[in-house]
Formats: C-alpha cells, structure tokens, sequence
C-alpha cells in the first residue's frame, strides 16, 4: 500500500468515527446509507459513546447496472464526503470549502507520513523540533486545512515541514500601536532580551526617530500576504517600516502561529497573527487579547506565586508578559468588519518552557502522548510498567487542574496544545506546563474568595461562566480531546484507565470536602455530558465571513465513562499538598 493510500485509509476512517460520534451521520448495523451509495465498516466503541472504525474494513457499495450491488474498497475521505454531503445537509459551497481543508489535511499527512521516524527517536528531541512530528488535533478531521496557505507555503511554513525560519520586524509609530507589558517588563527590556545589540542598533540605524515606534516581530508570511497589501499606505507613508529579519530561527509550534525559538531557547515564545483558516477559525490576534494579557498573566501569577498546592505541585505557568496591539485604523473602527481583516497585525511575547526544568528534567507537549508509539517509546524508557506511567501522567494533569477549577472557579482550555508534561530523569511525569492564557480563562458565575478581585470585567476577556460550564472545558479538551484517544492506544485495559481518572476525581472530592457544592455542580462523574461537535460545527458555519468567532452549539448529550467505572488507585510516588512523597494505594 502507498503511503497516500494508507493515509488516505486512516483519514476516512476518522472521518466516519467522528462524524458518526458527533451524531452527524447514524450508522445502523455499522451501515451507512447515503442515497445511491452506502459505506459498510467494522468498529468498535469506546469512551462517550465514540466509534473506532478499522481502516483496512470499510466498503463502498452501489447499485450495478444490472441491478446487482457493486462493492469495493473505499479508502478516499473526499469521495466520501461528496457522497455524504445530501445526507449530512450541506450545500455546494461549504462542500467545497471543506473538500479543500481535507484535501491539504491528507496532503499534509503524506507528507508527514513520508519523513516520519521512530518512536523512540522522538524522546531525543527537543521540544521545539518534536513539535514538527505531532498529527494534529485528534478530533478534528480537517485539522491541516490551512486555508489561504499554498503548496509552496505549507512546506515552508506549517510545522511538518520541520524548517526553521527567520522573523521580520517592524516598526510601528506609535498612536497606531500599543505596547503592554507585565510591570517588571518595558518595551527596552523586551527588546534587549529578544534582540542582541548588534542587531538593536542596526535597527535603530534605519529610523530617524527610534523611540517614536513600537517595534514587534511579523510572521514572512503575514508579511509578504497581508501586511504589505493591507498595510501598503502605512508603509509607504513611514507609519510602519520594515526593519529586516532577526538571526535567531524559529520553528513554529502545531497551533502554527506561536513560533518557539530554537536558536535561543531562553528567549520568549512569540505568538503572531495569521490570515488563514484552520480548524474551524481564522488564525489572527483579537486586539482585546493582545491589550489584556500581561494583565492577566500578571494576576495569575500572584495567585500562583500565593498557592501551595502548585508551588508542591511544581505546576508551571508560561505568562504572555507582554504584546502589541496595531489595530487598523478604518476597519476597526466600522461595525460588522470580518474577524479575518481586523486582527492581522500584532503579537503576543510568551515566557519560555526551557529555563523552567531543573537538571535532568525533559518536556513535552501534551499532544506527543497520541503520537503513534511515542507513550510505549515513553513507558519504555522511564523503566516502569505502563499502569504506573499513566498513573503519573494522570495524575500530574488532573490535580492542578481539579484544584484551579474548584478552589478558583478557574478554567483554562487544557487540549494537548496548551499543556505540556514535564518530566523527571527517570522519564516519569511529574510537573504541568500551562500556557496559552488569554482568551482561554474562564471564571465562575459565583465570585470566589481565594481568586481574589479579578483584573478587568470585560466578558471578552475574563468571561464568568456557570459551573457546568466551566466543567465542559475540561470534558472537551482534555478528557475527550486527549484521554479518550489515549485509552484507546490500549496500554492498559479501558475500564481501569478511566478508573484511575475516576480515582483522580474521588481523591480529590475526599480530600476537599469544602467544595462539596462545587463539586456537585460540575458532576465530573455524571451519568452524560452535552455534547459540542466540533466537527458539525464547520458544516454548520459553513465559509461565510462572519465578524466574530461564534459559539459551538449544543447537539444533545454523550454517555460519561467515568460515571459506570470504580475508581482505580495505583501505587505511585508524586509530590503531595504537604511536600512529602505519597503512595497512594
């Protein structure tokens, strides 16, 4: 079998599995008919209700000429969709737009599928090059689609192509930009720590006046697509000057816009707008995200800094210390502008993982785990059984989280981008990244003493949520966004996985029984969880340009796993509440 084809295969066996998951399409005796043409396949089940089809099973079947049925193999996911585009509701237009996401999806794959390596080797690499070797979002079927990117683009730009690149910087007077930081940061600081001097003052050669702009790295991309066309009058006017590129290289990271220093490690982590469409939305920078999030990184690192539990935890989090903020100046000011024209220029300066880890200590992103071999490869190497490993990854994700939700009514959106696990030199989990803050916290409905006054009420920046709410970020991001695909590596039976995740909530309910009231009203081992298909949600948005990022609807509700399961306790050893090594049995 070709590398296309067997990429093709297992693309159109997601797709079926998440399409039939999200209620999208109903399967009756693993059939699926679509008018003239009907798919058969074998699967299985697995946690919230999820299906698992098998590659290599699944059919296509038609009517033959003479009145017999015609089957064959089927391992194309366009032609499937085509077929099931009556069925599924969906018109011409986003039929096409969808074909094109899924057609750069698989092309992707192939060509990750084509340069691919060991298990085993991905543990030597560095986080910022295993990033170029992750598969993507594992729910969303298109999750390349990278609408706007052209061939020539995705094998230079989009981590697969594992090729580092050089940021452009600009300056921008100031009056069109803003700078923000964190208190202990000014824009010099942050320009002597990203630039060295050198560099700094053969910028500043190029400017009559150097400290009447505001300067910030651009995306070669962005650049040469957006900002030198919808920029043209700023650039021509001296408004914004292309200063040049900076030495250090960058690869970007799977979310494709946050772009990690390889060169110098200890440098921030910049996240940088994008105009193109992917997963679900257009990759730019909101202003009200740029403008608030020193603010907020600055309030959760008092809490932090105050907390016990993540300071004995070792949890880590990556602040977004400081931005700029370039709004446009007609287009923002006009109502009902797309989302896509108003976000494109301005950048988020994110601290670095690296200086972090102590001596010994490696790191990963999250995503990793699902990699294909990478948790054996994992489990192999820390010289432990596979029911102690995930017993520590378990563990390591789910207390600081559980404490941030129930002490704080605090979420973040914890998918397998913005966590990444620490390890100790044994090769065990054991300490939590948290990154990707703004935009992403959410609040409880009901104020809460220990978070203390929030920063800035504005409901696009810190919005208050109801409990059950707050849960369903967890539910979707982690537990089926990361945990469900994980238990179906099968490295240990099923029902003990989602035991020891059930074990995880128990011991914290136990231990906490002061939020009681809280607990119950996230029900993290209710009978059923609401259902968010997102998916679904692209069919239904279609393609049009809409001018803010619309919610995800409600399309009924998924069985909870957790919820028939014993909790499981397995014997480890991890930091505890009080600073001494725990074995839980």
């Amino acid at each position: 079998m070709s590398v296309w084809t067997q990429c093709s295969s297992e693309l159109l066996a997601k797709l079926i599995s998440q399409f039939c998951t999200e209620g999208l399409l109903e399967p009756v005796d693993n059939r699926l008919e679509l008018g003239a043409v009907s798919y058969v396949f074998e699967a299985t089940r697995g946690g919230f209700g999820s299906w698992r089809v098998d590659p290599a099973s699944i059919r296509r079947t038609t009517a033959g000429i003479l009145g017999n049925d015609e089957s064959e193999i089927a391992t194309d996911p366009i032609r499937f969709f085509v077929d099931a585009a009556d069925v599924l509701g969906v018109d011409g237009s986003t039929v096409a737009g969808y074909v094109a996401e899924l057609t750069s999806t698989l092309a992707a794959d192939v060509r990750m599928a084509s340069t691919a390596v060991p298990a085993a080797e991905l543990l030597e690499l560095h986080h910022t090059r295993l990033e170029g070797h992750l598969t993507g979002h594992p729910l969303l079927v298109a999750n390349k689609g990278r609408l706007g990117f052209s061939a020539a683009d995705s094998e230079r730009y989009a981590p697969e192509a594992r090729t580092p690149l050089r940021l452009v910087w600009l300056a921008v007077r100031r009056g069109l930009a803003e700078f923000r930081g964190t208190p202990d940061l000014s824009e010099h600081a942050v320009i002597a720590r990203e630039l060295d001097p050198p560099v700094v003052e053969a910028f500043r050669a190029q400017l009559d006046d150097p400290d009447a702009y505001v300067w910030l790295p651009c995306h070669p991309w962005q650049l040469d697509h957006v900002v030198r066309t919808q920029w043209a009058r700023e650039l021509a006017t001296g408004e914004i000057v292309v200063l040049g590129e900076s030495p250090d290289e960058y690869l970007p990271t799977q979310s494709i816009r946050t772009m990690v220093n390889s060169t110098r490690p200890d440098r921030y982590q910049v996240k940088l707008p994008l105009k193109i469409l992917n997963t679900s939305v257009y990759r730019g920078i909101p202003s009200h995200c740029t403008l608030a999030a020193p603010m907020i990184t600055q309030w959760l690192r008092g809490l932090w800094s105050r907390d016990e539990t993540f300071q004995q935890l070792g949890t880590e989090l990556l602040g977004e210390v400081a931005s700029v903020t370039v709004p446009h100046p007609e287009l923002s000011t006009h109502p009902g502008i797309p989302y896509q024209w108003t976000e494109t220029l301005g950048c988020i300066w994110r601290d670095p993982v690296d200086p972090r880890l102590q001596d010994g200590e490696t790191v990963w992103p999250l995503a990793a785990v699902l990699h294909p071999g990478f948790a054996p490869a994992a489990i192999a190497r820390s010289g432990t059984d596979a029911e102690t490993w995930l017993a520590h990854l378990l563990s390591t994700l789910l207390r600081p989280l559980l404490h941030l939700l129930h002490h704080y009514g605090i979420t973040v959106n914890p998918h397998g981008e913005n966590l990444a696990i620490i390890c100790s030199p044994t090769g065990l989990p054991t300490r939590l990244v948290i990154k990707d803050l703004v935009d992403d916290i959410n609040l409880s409905t009901d104020p809460i003493v220990a978070r203390g006054p929030e920063p800035d009420s504005h409901t696009r920046v810190l919005p208050r949520k109801p409990w059950p709410i707050l849960r369903q970020y967890v539910v979707d991001a982690l537990l089926l966004g990361v945990l469900n695909p994980l238990s179906a590596h099968h490295l240990i039976p099923e029902e003990t996985f989602w035991g020891v995740v059930r074990g995880e909530v128990h011991r914290y309910t136990e231990k906490h029984p002061e939020y009681t009231d809280r607990l119950a009203a996230t029900a993290l081992t209710a009978e059923s969880f609401l259902r968010y298909p997102l998916n679904g949600y692209r069919l239904t948005l279609g393609y049009t340009d809409l001018d803010t990022r619309p919610p995800i609807p409600v399309t009924g509700t998924i069985p909870n796993p957790l919820h028939t399961v014993e909790p499981v306790y397995l014997e480890m050893i991890l930091p505890t509440e009080s600073g001494s090594a725990d074995n839980t049995q």
